[in-house]
């Protein structure tokens, strides 16, 4: 379970950066700055919840998928051409960088409207909580790859541990983003980009590795197979 926690916390804190980059204005807006200090402090908190349990409860529907794939014992198969979609799709990218999928478009301009209507009328201290949630279902690169990661385990709770402490991860960047009132610098946001390519590349070869069932423990390891045989009682 640690090695699970530590993993998509550490995914979550590398993921930061991007999180500020692309959520950073969201979070800025927030109209916390004429509440008191505790209704701001309980604001932000709530904002920061809501987005950690959009993710758990991705990582829930992502584990059910992962357990029938599990059972079915093609888990090691599904590990493997998760890594090499990302690896196509960032190769494709290259040479078509403007890539547009339709569901996604529609997704993210209606979560966008919603998030738009709270923030022209917010509903009390709980209308932080749904922006957080609202948040959390934006279409995120960063979040795909850690839910890449999540469908090769082999049980529901891992996956909402692995993207509950993913979104852990990118919390204290939020935080601070909220507090300093500052976007993050262009220049750092500039360098952020032309590396994020380099990270999904390596998100990509781990899944890869990690489905080859080389035995290097935390890179590769022995992936469990079920076939769903029936389990034998003795007297």
């Amino acid at each position: 379970m640690w090695q699970l926690a530590a993993g998509g916390l550490l995914l979550g804190f590398l993921s930061s950066l991007h999180c500020v980059g692309m959520c950073g204005p969201l979070a800025l807006a927030l109209p916390v700055h004429h509440l008191t200090a505790f209704k701001r402090n309980a604001g932000i908190l709530l904002y920061n919840i809501g987005r950690v349990a959009s993710y758990a409860a991705i990582g829930f529907l992502f584990g059910l998928a992962g357990r029938q794939l599990y059972l079915a014992g093609v888990q090691q198969w599904i590990s493997v051409t998760m890594g090499i979609i990302i690896l196509v799709f960032l190769i494709f990218s290259y040479f078509r960088p403007a890539i547009q999928i339709p569901f996604i478009n529609r997704l993210y301009k209606a979560i966008q409207q919603r998030i738009a209507r709270i923030l022209r009328s917010p509903g009390g201290i709980v209308s932080y909580l749904w922006l957080g949630m609202l948040n959390g279902l934006l279409p995120c690169g960063m979040v795909y790859m850690a839910l890449a990661t999540a469908l090769t385990m082999p049980g529901t709770f891992d996956t909402v541990l692995f993207m509950m402490m993913f979104g852990l991860g990118t919390a204290p960047a939020m935080v601070i983003a909220v507090y300093a009132g500052l976007s993050m610098n262009i220049t750092l946001r500039s360098l952020f980009k032309k590396a994020m390519p380099y990270g999904m590349a390596i998100v990509g070869i781990l899944l890869i590795l990690r489905g080859l069932n080389l035995g290097i423990p935390f890179i590769s390891p022995v992936l469990p197979h079920s076939n769903g045989d029936a389990v034998i009682c003795h007297p």
